[in-house]
């Protein structure tokens, strides 16, 4: 997949793997466009890089999404590539009886179902182009789940399969689809338990550099550092894995708990 004078667009590209994969894009020759709820993160990456293009957007309203489609395919006719990075963690105790409907059903519009009307509002569009790729965000943990974050798992599981099942339906255009599953990184998503400093935390550069080394050698499916022994544990021994993370979590908020008293 060629990268250099290609027009991408990221959607939640104002930090962590977002901010990186544009800030590496542009230095392949990209022309790159940053979606994000937030203005004013919207407006501090304009200043981090100038020669950036931000569109305040949420995937969460179809209608933003469609106004983002009118304007990207109006003012950037020659896009051919998205890439679908918006996502949020939440933890659920799904014994908590009071628990926030509104809450989970953000985290699965935001993961899920806005990839999936990104995808469906911009493919039209894509399909138009010579050279074309869909490049879906997903996560190591839709192999393993964290188990305190089930909602998180289950929208990256779904769009690991979603992504699948688009690669074959789309396999005599000329869109691409790729998945990039990332491991946990130096800037991991917020969840509810405290988080140390890990050595054994993928740095977020260098797994955008093995992402996009990926995309450049049209590899379908990338699972960089950690994601790819994930994989295949999930194939191996699945409930061990699922057993060890949870117990790994228990002894965490144990830990936690110690030192807050």
């Amino acid at each position: 997949m060629e990268l250099h004078n290609s027009t991408i667009l990221i959607t939640g590209g104002t930090n962590g793997i977002g901010l990186e994969f544009a800030k590496q894009l542009m230095e392949q020759g990209a022309k790159v466009i940053v979606t994000g709820r937030n203005v004013d993160k919207l407006n501090q990456t304009k200043k981090l890089f100038p020669e950036i293009n931000i569109i305040q957007s949420d995937l969460n309203d179809t209608g933003e999404i469609k106004a983002l489609y009118q304007q990207v395919s109006t003012q950037y006719a020659d896009l051919n590539i998205i890439i679908n990075n918006a996502g949020v963690m939440h933890s659920v105790d799904l014994h908590d009886k009071n628990m926030d409907l509104e809450r989970i059903t953000d985290e699965i519009d935001t993961n899920f179902s806005g990839t999936v009307r990104m995808i469906h509002q911009f493919l039209p569009h894509l399909m138009t182009k010579r050279s074309s790729a869909i490049v879906n965000i997903t996560s190591g943990l839709a192999f393993i789940p964290f188990t305190i974050s089930p909602i998180y798992c289950g929208t990256k599981a779904g769009i690991h399969i979603y992504s699948q099942a688009l690669r074959v339906q789309l396999k005599d255009t000329y869109v691409k689809v790729f998945e990039v599953a990332p491991p946990k990184t130096d800037k991991p998503l917020q969840t509810a338990i405290p988080e140390e400093p890990n050595s054994r935390d993928m740095k977020v550069d260098q797994m955008v550099r093995v992402a996009i080394k990926g995309i450049l050698n049209d590899k379908m499916e990338i699972r960089p550092g950690l994601s790819n022994v994930m994989k295949w544990m999930s194939r191996i021994a699945p409930d061990f894995f699922t057993k060890l993370i949870d117990k790994n979590i228990r002894n965490a908020k144990l830990k936690a708990a110690r030192k807050a008293s």
